[in-house]
């Protein structure tokens, strides 16, 4: 558990609909896109096929 009151969630980026965040306790990227009153939301996956991991400069 979290002690600190730092978001656990950064957006890196944003473009129209699509966001991208990271996890800031795992690392893992996930990508956001909204469309209309819906949207969706899944780990963004590498060339290879895993997730993207990789942490936020502190």
């Amino acid at each position: 558990m979290r002690m600190n009151r730092e978001k656990r969630f950064l957006r890196i980026f944003k473009e129209g609909c699509t966001t991208i965040w990271i996890d800031r306790e795992t690392g893992v990227h996930y990508l956001f896109v909204q469309s209309g009153y819906g949207g969706g939301l899944t780990p963004l996956l590498g060339a290879d096929g895993k997730p993207v991991i990789h942490k936020p400069e502190e």
